[in-house]
């Protein structure tokens, strides 16, 4: 996040607050204010003011353990997921899909070189990584990141692919250029994207892509299985059809919202 903006309008104060919030990550739930100060660049008077005001707000709380987020900092991120209309849109589909595979089923879009997940039907397995709303994974190594990527332009990808990752993790695959490009191709060319433990061990899933209404690909959903319990032959033939079937019916649905007006309010004169 920077510290300064560009423009006249740019609220660093604004800034600096998010810049808090993202600092509690995995593995560190909870900081103290020198941790907090440590981790933003912020000065001590700075951070603890900022803390302070959100936990005066509700968004963080002070403990034995130091400041932790509350879990009021969840309604920031299910606000984005609520004003798509995703998650009411994918829900039931997404829930039948897991009803069928006995598979966990999430939604990702990109972030920068990174997938976010924004929507995800779980089922009680034990896998390598945790995943959670608002977990992001570096996007090329992933099923889900794989179908997003080969939906952009060729301009568009470099950009992106020349971004940091954000997620602190690095994945097992690690491939050169023409290894991407030979990748995403396929990936374009067939509809969807299997990755088999190139993210991290233990990990194999398949994804597709989510359209709206002008055919647009606004999301992937994915089928993510352990390799240990799913060979890639069953992922393929069983889960693979269930989840184009999926992703058909959540474009579709997406596509008809598009077409239903939207009534605006006016202020009576």
């Amino acid at each position: 996040m920077p510290r300064a903006g560009t423009g006249p309008d740019f609220i660093e104060a604004l800034a600096r607050g998010l810049e808090v919030i993202a600092a509690f990550r995995t593995g560190r739930p909870a900081m103290s204010l020198t941790e907090v100060a440590t981790a933003t660049g912020l000065a001590r008077p700075t951070a603890r003011r900022i803390l302070l005001t959100l936990e005066e707000l509700g968004y963080v709380r002070t403990g034995d353990a130091g400041f932790t987020l509350t879990p009021r900092v969840l309604e920031l991120g299910v606000a984005y997921v609520r004003s798509t209309g995703l998650w009411d849109v994918a829900r039931p589909h997404m829930e039948q899909l897991v009803a069928r595979t006995e598979e966990s089923c999430s939604i990702a879009q990109l972030d920068g070189s990174d997938i976010v997940y924004v929507a995800r039907v779980a089922v009680p397995k034990i896998v390598g990584l945790s995943v959670q709303i608002g977990t992001r994974f570096p996007a090329l190594p992933t099923s889900l990141g794989k179908v997003l990527l080969a939906a952009l332009p060729a301009d568009e990808l470099e950009r992106v692919l020349e971004q940091p990752t954000r997620s602190g993790l690095t994945p097992r695959w690690q491939p050169d250029r023409a290894q991407r490009d030979t990748e995403l191709r396929e990936v374009r060319a067939r509809g969807w994207a299997l990755t088999d433990e190139q993210l991290a061990l233990g990990i194999r899933s398949v994804a597709a892509p989510l359209r709206d209404g002008t055919g647009r690909v606004v999301a992937s959903i994915n089928v993510n299985t352990h390799a240990a319990e799913t060979p890639v032959e069953r992922l393929l033939e069983e889960h693979l059809p269930l989840l184009l079937h999926t992703a058909g019916e959540i474009s579709a649905d997406f596509a008809r919202l598009d077409t239903v007006p939207h009534l605006v309010r006016t202020a009576a004169s």
